[in-house]
């Protein structure tokens, strides 16, 4: 029998960051191979998934990343079964691996996508999240991916809970961009824009405050304007972002905050973790 000493075991946890005694266990099945044994804890990921599977995941981190010159913008959810692997450093240098080749690598429709790739000068992604899994003995799981083109503003909550990306079309400053990406978050709108609610929704309220209108017995041209001053009432609240008062500065709409910054909303993503998307 291969003799495992307490040095190749030191090794072995330094180089995988997995429990002494699993370290050593895998020495004595690779008569002391250190490569083969990295291997054989390796294989270990299939068994802690198999045996979490049912397990919920309620807890989690989204990351977000940005082009230095905001033309792109990359955003990744990954979930967990606790709170402290969530807030962890481990799931921290993950989730910011795949934001990142996610950013500046050839892109990707889907997390298994994205975790076929390999960052240049780096570990397969794929590679990197098993290792995570064999570490933490917990179910993770990479849940959503999105890239978008800019220019964007992103923001995520303090508690990594809450993600935006805000798309627009103009030359506005980064600042106004990251306004809104907060202003969304903070007042959840639904939509952009007004056009992109329901148009039978629409119309059906704009028939019903001209009927109200007109029974008032004022002219016509009175009666479309104050349909049109009620409209930007409903339209708050149906959540249309370019209808709310802007979080920062509430004596104007979040239209005329960027409006006066030269840009125009064109859409936004809205991701909680754990919970639907939202946006348009």
């Amino acid at each position: 029998m291969t003799e495992i000493t307490a040095a190749a075991v030191k090794a072995l946890r330094e180089r995988t960051d997995l429990p002494m005694m699993e370290c050593k266990k895998a020495l004595v099945e690779a008569e002391g191979d250190a490569e083969r044994a990295v291997e054989i804890l390796r294989a270990q990921f299939r068994k802690v998934q198999d045996k979490r599977a049912q397990n919920a995941t309620e807890e989690g981190r989204i990351f977000l990343q940005i082009a230095d010159d905001g033309s792109e913008a990359a955003m990744v959810e990954i979930q967990c079964e606790s709170a402290p692997v969530a807030t962890g450093e481990a799931l921290a240098e993950f989730g910011t691996a795949l934001v990142t080749q996610l950013l500046t690598g050839p892109g990707a429709e889907t997390p298994e996508e994205l975790l076929s790739q390999t960052p240049e000068g780096g570990e397969k992604l794929q590679t990197q999240y098993e290792e995570l899994v064999n570490k933490i003995r917990e179910k993770i799981v990479v849940n959503r991916v999105i890239r978008v083109s800019g220019p964007v503003g992103g923001y995520v909550h303090h508690d990594g809970k809450t993600g935006v990306l805000f798309q627009a079309n103009g030359s506005g400053g980064e600042e106004i961009l990251r306004d809104v990406a907060m202003h969304i978050a903070a007042l959840r709108p639904s939509v952009t824009r007004p056009e992109d609610l329901d148009d039978s929704i629409v119309q059906a309220e704009r028939d019903r405050l001209t009927e109200e209108a007109r029974a008032t017995g004022k002219p016509d041209n009175i009666i479309e304007k104050i349909v049109n001053g009620r409209m930007k009432n409903f339209y708050v609240e149906k959540g249309v972002l370019l209808a709310q008062a802007f979080a920062k500065d509430d004596s104007k709409t979040v239209e005329k905050a960027l409006s006066e910054a030269g840009l125009e909303a064109t859409g936004f993503c809205r991701w909680q973790v754990g919970g639907e998307a939202a946006g348009s």
